[in-house]
């Protein structure tokens, strides 16, 4: 069987200026052109999405395709990686005890009734649901170099070239009585009522209470998190595990400065093998 990578990647936002980020489109051409380098997969396999080509309809269409194919036997390895700002929604289904769902900024990201409007921005839900239609013998590997922060950065001012956090607040406060800043969640590929998720792999940016870096490094606007996962990984020759492998990125950005501390989610076995399919 085959394999598949979706590649998104957003500086620009339709509706908000203000959101701009520097390194998203570069997070995903990196990231496609380590997919075709290095990880094996064909040119023909791997989808880039960026700016404008990157609305909602346009990245879920694409996942829900590879999801149907994988169920078609097609298959048997997923790749996505998303580079953009991260967000809240209000919690719809209840599975939340601080009232939000994470979310995810589209380039068509809009608002409505006071909140953002379900119909352009992505929920984790709906990435969870979608997902966990994936067969068992189907591996899953989501790369989410956003923030998943609960502290609003709308109004803040950067100078030149210093690195920008990747998140967005909600257009008006949700549930505020019910925020636990202490224990802000992020984005999960299971829920803690379902069996473990064996086949699924998750790497995030930074902790659920952190936000993740726009950066420019090297002469070159990246996420901080990007830039050192696709170096370290050619560096090596994709020889590491992939523990080995968030050990290093985790101690080249405490030593760059960088407050985040990027996060692998899946089980002992994936944790010690390499990225291959």
């Amino acid at each position: 069987m085959g394999a598949k990578a979706i590649c998104v990647g957003i500086n620009k936002f339709a509706k908000y200026p203000q959101f701009t980020l520097n390194g998203c489109v570069n997070d995903a051409k990196d990231m496609a052109g380590l997919c075709t380098s290095l990880l094996g997969f064909k040119a023909a396999d791997v989808t880039i999405l960026t700016d404008a080509q990157a609305t909602k309809a346009a990245i879920m269409g694409q996942l829900t395709a590879a999801v149907a194919d994988a169920k078609a036997g097609k298959i048997s390895y997923l790749l996505f990686s998303l580079s953009s700002h991260g967000t809240q929604v209000p919690d719809t289904s209840g599975d939340e005890p601080d009232g939000v769902d994470e979310a995810f900024v589209p380039y068509d990201i809009a608002e409505k009734n006071g909140q953002w409007d379900p119909a352009h921005v992505i929920s984790d839900d709906e990435l969870h649901d979608l997902f966990q239609q994936l067969p068992a013998s189907v591996l899953l590997e989501v790369y989410l170099d956003t923030c998943h922060s609960g502290t609003g950065l709308r109004g803040l001012e950067f100078t030149l070239h210093a690195p920008r956090a990747r998140f967005v607040a909600p257009p008006t406060p949700i549930n505020p009585k019910k925020l636990k800043p202490a224990k802000v969640r992020g984005f999960s590929l299971q829920r803690a009522a379902e069996a473990p998720a064996t086949h699924q792999i998750l790497w995030s940016g930074c902790k659920a209470d952190q936000t993740s870096a726009d950066a420019y490094i090297s002469g070159r606007y990246n996420g901080a998190f990007t830039y050192y996962f696709v170096k370290f990984t050619k560096d090596n020759k994709n020889s590491l595990s992939r523990k080995a492998l968030v050990a290093k990125i985790r101690s080249a950005l405490t030593a760059g400065g960088y407050s985040q501390t990027p996060q692998l989610e899946g089980n002992a076995s994936n944790r010690s093998s390499a990225i291959v399919y």
